[in-house]
Protein backbone atom coordinates (compact mmCIF):
# COMPACT_ATOMS: atom_id res chain seq x y z
CA UNK A 1 0.00 0.00 0.00
CA UNK A 2 1.21 4.03 -0.42
CA UNK A 3 2.52 5.63 2.99
CA UNK A 4 -0.12 8.39 2.50
CA UNK A 5 1.80 10.53 0.22
CA UNK A 6 -0.07 11.33 -3.14
CA UNK A 7 0.86 10.06 -5.95
CA UNK A 8 2.04 12.43 -8.54
CA UNK A 9 0.25 12.05 -12.29
CA UNK A 10 2.42 10.98 -15.27
CA UNK A 11 2.73 14.12 -16.79
CA UNK A 12 3.92 16.26 -13.62
CA UNK A 13 6.66 13.08 -13.56
CA UNK A 14 7.95 13.84 -17.00
CA UNK A 15 7.86 17.80 -16.37
CA UNK A 16 9.84 17.12 -12.95
CA UNK A 17 12.43 14.94 -14.89
CA UNK A 18 13.31 16.98 -17.77
CA UNK A 19 13.68 19.96 -15.28
CA UNK A 20 15.68 17.95 -13.18
CA UNK A 21 18.51 17.86 -16.08
CA UNK A 22 18.85 21.24 -16.14
CA UNK A 23 20.77 23.87 -14.64
CA UNK A 24 19.07 25.59 -11.53
CA UNK A 25 18.77 29.05 -13.00
CA UNK A 26 17.11 27.29 -16.33
CA UNK A 27 14.64 25.74 -13.67
CA UNK A 28 13.80 29.40 -11.95
CA UNK A 29 13.35 30.73 -15.76
CA UNK A 30 10.83 28.15 -17.15
CA UNK A 31 8.99 28.14 -13.93
CA UNK A 32 8.82 31.81 -13.68
CA UNK A 33 7.92 31.84 -17.63
CA UNK A 34 4.94 29.15 -16.90
CA UNK A 35 3.74 31.72 -13.92
CA UNK A 36 3.69 34.78 -16.35
CA UNK A 37 1.87 32.57 -18.85
CA UNK A 38 -1.01 31.56 -16.56
CA UNK A 39 -1.16 35.03 -14.71
CA UNK A 40 -1.12 37.08 -18.79
CA UNK A 41 -4.10 34.47 -19.75
CA UNK A 42 -5.75 36.01 -16.44
CA UNK A 43 -5.52 39.39 -17.33
CA UNK A 44 -6.68 39.12 -20.57
CA UNK A 45 -9.63 37.04 -19.79
CA UNK A 46 -10.96 39.85 -16.90
CA UNK A 47 -10.38 42.29 -19.70
CA UNK A 48 -12.38 40.34 -22.31
CA UNK A 49 -15.09 40.11 -19.77
CA UNK A 50 -14.87 43.88 -18.75
CA UNK A 51 -14.98 45.07 -21.97
CA UNK A 52 -18.08 42.93 -23.02
CA UNK A 53 -19.90 44.37 -19.61
CA UNK A 54 -19.22 47.67 -21.06
CA UNK A 55 -20.36 47.13 -24.17
CA UNK A 56 -23.39 45.24 -23.11
CA UNK A 57 -24.06 48.67 -20.74
CA UNK A 58 -23.74 51.01 -23.11
CA UNK A 59 -26.34 49.34 -25.46
CA UNK A 60 -23.77 48.19 -28.19
CA UNK A 61 -24.50 45.49 -30.30
CA UNK A 62 -22.92 42.38 -29.64
CA UNK A 63 -22.53 39.32 -31.04
CA UNK A 64 -23.74 36.16 -29.14
CA UNK A 65 -21.09 33.60 -29.75
CA UNK A 66 -18.46 36.49 -28.79
CA UNK A 67 -19.75 36.80 -25.55
CA UNK A 68 -16.32 36.09 -23.65
CA UNK A 69 -13.96 37.08 -26.65
CA UNK A 70 -14.45 34.35 -28.69
CA UNK A 71 -15.14 36.26 -32.16
CA UNK A 72 -16.27 34.14 -35.28
CA UNK A 73 -14.35 32.88 -38.21
CA UNK A 74 -15.93 35.08 -40.21
CA UNK A 75 -14.88 38.10 -38.17
CA UNK A 76 -11.05 37.41 -38.96
CA UNK A 77 -11.66 36.92 -43.17
CA UNK A 78 -11.02 40.82 -43.67
CA UNK A 79 -10.81 40.79 -47.75
CA UNK A 80 -11.96 37.70 -48.34
CA UNK A 81 -15.60 37.87 -46.09
CA UNK A 82 -18.18 37.42 -48.57
CA UNK A 83 -20.14 40.67 -49.34
CA UNK A 84 -23.16 41.78 -47.60
CA UNK A 85 -26.64 40.90 -48.92
CA UNK A 86 -26.95 43.82 -50.97
CA UNK A 87 -24.08 43.47 -52.88
CA UNK A 88 -23.36 40.04 -54.33
CA UNK A 89 -21.27 39.75 -57.13
CA UNK A 90 -21.23 36.51 -59.47
CA UNK A 91 -18.34 34.76 -60.52
CA UNK A 92 -19.08 36.63 -63.78
CA UNK A 93 -18.52 39.70 -62.69
CA UNK A 94 -14.59 39.09 -62.26
CA UNK A 95 -13.97 37.72 -65.88
CA UNK A 96 -13.28 40.47 -67.53
CA UNK A 97 -12.39 40.50 -71.37
CA UNK A 98 -13.25 37.03 -71.17
CA UNK A 99 -17.14 37.17 -69.63
CA UNK A 100 -20.00 36.26 -72.52
CA UNK A 101 -20.87 39.61 -74.65
CA UNK A 102 -24.60 41.01 -73.80
CA UNK A 103 -26.93 40.50 -77.02
CA UNK A 104 -26.84 43.05 -79.15
CA UNK A 105 -29.73 44.11 -81.21
CA UNK A 106 -30.22 42.92 -84.41
CA UNK A 107 -28.48 46.08 -86.03
CA UNK A 108 -26.06 44.71 -88.27
CA UNK A 109 -26.31 42.32 -91.27
CA UNK A 110 -26.48 38.68 -90.22
CA UNK A 111 -25.63 35.72 -92.02
CA UNK A 112 -28.85 35.15 -94.09
CA UNK A 113 -27.64 38.82 -96.05
CA UNK A 114 -24.82 36.72 -97.35
CA UNK A 115 -27.21 34.32 -98.61
CA UNK A 116 -27.99 35.74 -101.58
CA UNK A 117 -29.90 33.70 -104.24
CA UNK A 118 -30.32 30.64 -101.89
CA UNK A 119 -32.29 32.80 -99.04
CA UNK A 120 -35.82 31.82 -98.39
CA UNK A 121 -38.38 33.37 -99.98
CA UNK A 122 -40.59 35.90 -97.72
CA UNK A 123 -44.62 34.79 -97.83
CA UNK A 124 -46.30 37.92 -98.32
CA UNK A 125 -49.44 37.79 -95.32
CA UNK A 126 -51.34 41.00 -96.82
CA UNK A 127 -54.92 39.32 -96.75
CA UNK A 128 -56.31 35.73 -97.37
CA UNK A 129 -54.98 33.91 -99.95
CA UNK A 130 -56.62 32.87 -102.44
CA UNK A 131 -54.75 29.96 -103.77
CA UNK A 132 -54.18 31.58 -107.26
CA UNK A 133 -51.25 33.83 -108.16
CA UNK A 134 -51.49 36.88 -109.69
Amino acid sequence: MSAGLPQASVKSQIFESVLGFLPDWVQITVLALIVLAVVASWVVKIKRKIAYRRAVRTGQPVHAAAQYGQGRGADHLGAYAPQPAGQQNSGADHLGAYAPQQAQPAAGPSGADFLGAYAPQQRRTDGPSTGSSA
